[in-house]
């Protein structure tokens, strides 16, 4: 398995996934000269399960915090205007 760099992966991230998909390589990504992660391809039955796990899977408790925060300044939103218009408006 080569190693490559965290900036090599970064200015040739396109090329590095399509040899991963399409060649079935492997990398071992480094930082600074030390491995911190795998990169690898799913066989079907596993890109299959991560992708329904990532579709059913709630995405935490800050963002559960974050969508009731939303709720609560629609319910207590007294302008006329949407949020939208209103930074809309101030982009001008």
């Amino acid at each position: 398995m080569p190693d490559i760099g965290i900036r090599e992966l970064k200015t040739r991230a396109s090329e590095i996934v399509r040899t991963v998909r399409e060649e079935r390589a492997r990398y071992v990504v480094t930082h600074r000269g030390r491995p911190v992660a795998i990169l690898m391809p799913l066989d079907t039955t596993e890109a299959s399960a991560l992708s329904h796990r990532i579709q059913t899977e709630s995405p935490g408790p800050a963002w559960d915090k974050l969508n009731s925060l939303g709720e609560e300044i629609g319910r207590e939103w007294q302008s006329g205007k949407s949020a939208l218009e209103i930074l809309s408006e101030m982009r001008r």
